[in-house]
């Protein structure tokens, strides 16, 4: 463990601390001024600080701002006057572990320092367990496929454009890329083209010189060169204006450049990494996008698929963004139903795992119990559109005459009368297996009817209350039948 670091221009108060706290077995180092303090920090970092507030040689409140900056997670705490209510406000305002009054108890102030030290203890050992957490998950084949060009282009300096839609996680998979490269040491710098107005990319990307246009005041180093030795990362490459193409495959082609109102040439080392949502074959013959710098940046492709194309991950995901979101409001995380997974693994996800991170972080707020069901979901997983299958709609007999009814396909049972048999379920069907088939998925006939048993055998239940002979009775199904389906298919949850 590591020391604390205790801060006061009163050598006695020093002197008590360093006594009381070497009894309990704690190391101690002192110092007479927050000089010295962030002076050590170069060298070394404390376990706990404490820190007095007023000192000759700086606040202990500036101390407390600059020691956040540079261990945002370090148990900082202030001793203060009793009557300085002020300065305990602005400590916690700060970022303050806890405050200590003046004239203090040793005990209580050893027991407070303790306290301090077991939460630093369990932050790291948090941090650790984090840092073990894949900073990726998919068991999906497209996404095992993605795992292994990673893998390949381990050690390799080669341009990569990644294609996939918004939200499919592209900046995740550069930087996966940058971490598993020779330049992992280096510098990863990100910028998303599309965001940033024309005007100020160039100067953005290349940096500028002090006067070349108004409000240059002072020379600054633009993307490239905060880069030089590492990657960059430029997302949504297939919104670059067409005339910064030009200097961006100059840039390629012999790594030079020159920083706006500039006219000395600067070398960059860096290796570029581009992803866009575009189609840039397609802006290539719309002349949109330069077919040169196409080629330059389309040495290796890596497609990140959409989440719709690999449900399987979406359970894994989920539990992932959900014990994220608790960690982050610091409350205890939510569990999930497996009835509430299969309504979110239905969802087509347009906003894809973004969409998905968000919900989850609704759910961790907005969910009133700690078990997740599918009733808790958020609107827009309630519609109808939603559900791979959607149930027939019972329609007034008297209404059926004015309402237009499909005509059932080829060998499909007739609708009874009374209903109106609602032939979205069908197309969405179609274009569900359309997909995965498409995509290669295995197992597709197993997985789709596992999804229609289990979502006929919840609506069953659901209308009957959980009475299980009667769900059997209404589906035509035996007793026996409907036991075996619902230990099968996981519904005991």
């Amino acid at each position: 463990m590591k020391p604390i670091w205790v801060v006061d221009d009163d050598q006695s108060i020093r002197f008590v601390l360093e006594k009381a706290l070497a009894r309990e077995q704690f190391q101690v180092r002192s110092f007479g001024s927050p000089r010295d303090v962030l002076a050590a920090l170069d060298d070394d970092e404390p376990q706990v600080l404490v820190s007095d507030i007023r000192m000759p040689g700086g606040s202990g409140l500036d101390l407390l701002a600059k020691v956040k900056q540079r261990l945002p997670g370090l148990p900082v705490i202030v001793m203060t006057a009793y009557s300085d209510l002020d300065s305990a406000v602005s400590a916690f305002q700060g970022g303050a572990f806890e405050y200590l009054p003046k004239p203090f108890d040793v005990t209580k102030a050893v027991e407070l320092i303790r306290r301090a030290v077991e939460e630093s203890l369990r932050e790291q050992v948090e941090g650790e367990r984090l840092a073990q957490v894949p900073e990726m998950l998919g068991q999906a084949p497209a996404m095992q496929d993605v795992f292994r060009a990673i893998g390949r282009l381990s050690q390799s300096n080669v341009t990569v454009l990644i294609t996939g839609e918004s939200g499919s996680g592209k900046e995740l998979v550069a930087r996966a890329l940058h971490k598993h490269s020779p330049r992992s040491n280096g510098p990863f710098v990100a910028i998303n083209t599309a965001a940033i107005p024309k005007d100020l990319l160039e100067s953005e990307l290349f940096g500028h010189e002090r006067g070349a246009f108004t409000g240059a005041q002072s020379m600054r180093r633009g993307r490239f060169e905060q880069a030089d030795g590492g990657t960059l990362f430029l997302d949504e490459i297939g919104d670059m204006p067409f005339d910064l193409q030009t200097r961006l495959l100059r840039v390629l082609s012999d790594g030079q450049f020159y920083r706006v109102g500039g006219h000395q040439p600067l070398k960059s080392n860096v290796r570029v990494i581009a992803a866009t949502h575009q189609n840039l074959e397609q802006r290539v013959k719309e002349g949109a996008f330069r077919e040169d710098l196409f080629h330059r940046l389309n040495v290796i492709r890596l497609r990140l698929p959409p989440l719709r194309e690999r449900r399987e991950d979406v359970p894994a995901l989920a539990r992932y963004f959900l014990s994220k979101s608790a960690r982050e409001l610091g409350v205890e995380p939510k569990r999930i139903t497996e009835a509430a997974l299969q309504r979110l693994a239905a969802f087509d996800f347009p906003g894809n795992v973004r969409q998905l991170e968000n919900i989850c972080h609704w759910l961790t707020v907005m969910a009133p119990a700690q078990v997740i069901e599918p009733k808790d979901l958020p609107p827009e997983l309630m519609s109808s559109s939603v559900a791979l299958i959607n149930e027939a709609v019972p329609v007034p007999v008297a209404a059926t005459a004015a309402m237009p009814v499909e005509q059932p396909l080829a060998g499909e049972p007739v609708p009874p009368t009374g209903t109106v048999m609602d032939a979205d379920w069908l197309r969405d069907l179609e274009r569900h297996a359309r997909g995965m088939l498409e995509a290669g998925s295995p197992e597709v006939w197993d997985t789709l009817t596992r999804q229609f048993e289990g979502r006929l055998i919840h609506t069953a239940l659901e209308l009957t209350r959980g009475r299980r002979i009667e769900a059997a009775h209404k589906l035509g199904i035996g007793r026996n039948t409907i036991t075996r389906k619902i230990q099968d298919l996981g519904l005991d949850d």
